[in-house]
This record gives structure tokens, sequence and C-alpha cells, in this order.
């Protein structure tokens, strides 16, 4: 399984951006996708799951401002994130799980200025 991702930039502070991920190759029907971002001298923590059902998970920091989606028809994964602070300031991953294994995408870099 292959995950493009797509997206990221520079922005202000309370300013919008949406991620896209694209996944292909071995596609099972069953999966989860999502986002995990990582900055600089951080552990890698997650953003935003949404399982097949459509069943979502956010982290706290990111309730209220960020929504992800998916289209099980494309195997995509979208992240709207509004009202950006400095703090989303990372690399975001997309990810997926299937049949046990987990995906990662290459990242790609959103920076908040202030």
């Amino acid at each position: 399984v292959q995950l493009q991702a797509s997206g990221g930039g520079l922005v202000q502070a309370g300013g919008s951006l949406r991620l896209s991920c694209a996944a292909s190759g071995s596609i099972f029907i069953i999966n989860d996708m999502g986002w995990y971002r990582q900055a600089p001298g951080k552990e890698r923590e997650l953003v935003a799951v949404i399982i097949s059902g459509g069943v979502t998970n956010y982290a706290d920091s990111v309730k209220g401002r960020f929504t992800i989606s998916r289209d099980n028809a494309k195997n995509t994964v979208d992240l709207q994130m509004n009202s950006l602070k400095p703090e989303d300031t990372a690399i975001y991953y997309c990810w997926r799980y299937q049949r046990g294994v987990h995906y990662w995408g290459q990242g790609t870099q959103v920076t908040v200025s202030s």
C-alpha cells in the first residue's frame, strides 16, 4: 500500500489548510485511515483517525478546529484544518491500518506563523 499526501504549506495563525491523502496498491475494504504529526523535538502524535464505518477520533488539541473525512470509493482521507495555531506546526503523516499492518505516507510540512 502506498500513501501519497498533499496540501501542506505555510499559513498565518487563524488560517486554514486542507491535507489530502490517497491510498493505492493492495487496498482492503476494511481499514482505518488518519493523520499523525511530529513537531521538532517531539514524538509523533495522533491528530485524527476515521475508521471504515465513519467513526472519528481527534486529539483534544484539535477538536473543534480540524475535521477528518474519507471517501471509500476513492481510498482517500482528508483533513480540514481551521483556526490554525503556531503549535500546529509539524510534519503531518498520512496513516492507514489494514489487515494488521500500519502504513505511512512520506509526510507533508505544515507551518503556522504567528
